[in-house]
């Protein structure tokens, strides 16, 4: 634990090493600290019941890692008639090389008049979900990890604030359920039942030192 002379000031973001290094499914990334704001920050949380944001964290596209990438490709004919949109409009034409995302390099979706190219024009969401859910397919499988675990994101083997959260750019901040509670479950599902255990021990202990 991190400490600032003898008490932890619990007033700024603190990086707390955990007992071990937690890999994800992929093998990358590895997950071995946390920003305890994760536990403290807040944000709407449900977004199918959501009634003001129009989707704004979808507005900018989102990271693809190689592997995803190559896993929406093995969808192309069935999503190209899902969404309405060829394949040459999803991607941009270049790729960046990130030693933490799965495959070690990464593109990024396009976006139009709406945001990504993959959100729903006729309605919410995302289309990758969508067809997921439409084709029996778990929606992890297409549907970015980026995007899976926003709004926490992971940089230099800690699990961290996504920077909307950084900067106060998220609309729906300051209410509902903690960063950590609202993708609890897809942490689960990357990092596996180890790191919640943790994660959840350290999240009660940011709970006491935040009472005192």
């Amino acid at each position: 634990m991190l400490w600032r002379g003898t008490e932890w000031d619990v007033k700024e973001p603190m990086i707390q090493e955990l007992r071990l290094v937690y890999p994800s499914i992929y093998g990358t990334p590895n997950i071995g600290s946390v920003e305890t704001d994760i536990f403290r920050i807040k944000y709407f949380t449900h977004c199918s019941s959501c009634t003001f944001c129009n989707d704004w964290c979808c507005s900018f596209g989102v990271d693809v890692d190689i592997k995803n990438l190559r896993r929406i490709e093995q969808h192309a004919a069935g999503l190209e008639q899902f969404t309405g949109i060829p394949k040459d409009r999803w991607f941009v034409d270049e790729f960046w090389t990130e030693e933490e995302y799965p495959g070690g390099s990464c593109t990024r979706t396009q976006t139009n008049e709406r945001g990504c190219i993959f959100l729903n024009k006729n309605g919410r969401g995302c289309m990758l979900h969508s067809y997921s859910i439409e084709k029996g397919i778990d929606y992890h499988e297409l549907k970015p990890m980026i995007s899976c675990l926003f709004p926490l994101t992971y940089d230099g083997g800690a699990l961290v604030p996504a920077v909307e959260i950084d900067d106060k750019s998220l609309v729906c901040l300051d209410s509902g359920e903690t960063l950590y509670r609202g993708v609890r479950e897809e942490v689960r599902y990357y990092f596996g039942d180890a790191i919640i255990d943790e994660l959840d021990e350290l999240e009660r202990t940011v709970g006491e030192y935040a009472k005192s």
